[in-house]
């Protein structure tokens, strides 16, 4: 969510002769590391790490496919000794132009990022803001597109901020996703809304299976509860096949919050008919057959 949201002169001065045209250099450069992703041998982790120290400094660590890291030799990287290799991270916000020493499956270099004036323009331009160079940063890390930013203005959202859009674009919201959730009945009314729904991974498709048990048109709220309870279309069912219909979702929300499941209740009434009220069932979870 949460949450994302990452230059070098010092040291390459350190390791050249001391010049004006050094420390005149401005405070841009970022360190990298190249290494195979654990866990998936297609890709390659990347550590970029922002060397300037200063308040506004930014890390970012990710794996890529070989494609992303454009102009890199991938054989040269995984082969035998060390040789000089290159790259390049392309994205809309901007990009990273990184060179190094690298082989045996380990590179390690410097990078100079470069913010994308266009998509600077963009944001000025839309009232979002002219981000600082951290930001900057962060919206090329999580790839910010102009997709995105067209498809919250064609919907009506309010204007995001800079943090707006690296949060929206780091959880992968893009405008598909924003029409399928308008088109299920849902445009929150905030973009934190859309961030809390997106983080939860409350998608049309989720939805719908609410709709099949009779539970159309839940409130955002009631769904945000739902999802991070774990509630599910099978859950409601389960209710409904032993006759508790149309319980509200504030008293399914209680129910699972306590883990009470269809299989307890009939474990606890029995083949009784007259099914207790959920507020007994709440009772008898909790002080067992003390009350």
């Amino acid at each position: 969510m949460n949450r994302f949201f990452a230059l070098l002169c010092a040291l390459v001065c350190a390791t050249i002769s001391v010049s004006s045209a050094c420390l005149a250099q401005p405070a841009d450069w970022i360190s990298f590391t190249l290494q195979p992703e654990r866990g998936n041998s297609a890709k390659i982790h990347a550590s970029f790490r922002d060397e300037s120290r200063s308040p506004d400094h930014n890390d970012w660590s990710t794996g890529f496919m070989p494609s992303d890291l454009i102009g890199m030799e991938v054989s040269s990287f995984h082969a035998a000794g060390t040789r000089a290799l290159h790259f390049a991270i392309v994205r809309e916000a901007g990009r990273l132009d990184c060179a190094g020493n690298g082989g045996n499956g380990f590179a390690a270099g410097n990078c100079r990022f470069t913010a994308d004036p266009g998509f600077m323009q963009l944001l000025a331009s839309r009232g979002i803001g002219q981000p600082t160079r951290r930001q900057a940063f962060g919206l090329m890390a999580v790839n910010a597109r102009r997709e995105l930013i067209g498809a919250l203005g064609a919907a009506l959202y309010p204007v995001p901020t800079i943090d707006n859009l690296m949060a929206l674009s780091a959880l992968g919201v893009d405008g598909r996703y924003i029409a399928a959730m308008a088109r299920a009945g849902y445009r929150p009314s905030t973009l934190q809304s859309l961030i809390q729904f997106k983080a939860l991974n409350i998608t049309s498709d989720w939805i719908a299976g609410f709709v099949r048990v009779g539970y159309a048109n839940v409130p955002g709220d009631g769904l945000v509860q739902m999802r991070a309870l774990g509630i599910t279309p099978d859950y409601i069912a389960g209710f409904q096949r032993i006759g508790y219909r149309n319980l509200p979702v504030s008293k399914l929300v209680q129910l699972k919050a306590l883990n009470i499941t269809p299989e307890f209740v009939r474990s606890t009434v029995g083949e009784q008919k007259e099914l207790p009220p959920v507020s007994e069932l709440v009772d008898r979870k909790i002080f067992g057959n003390r009350r």
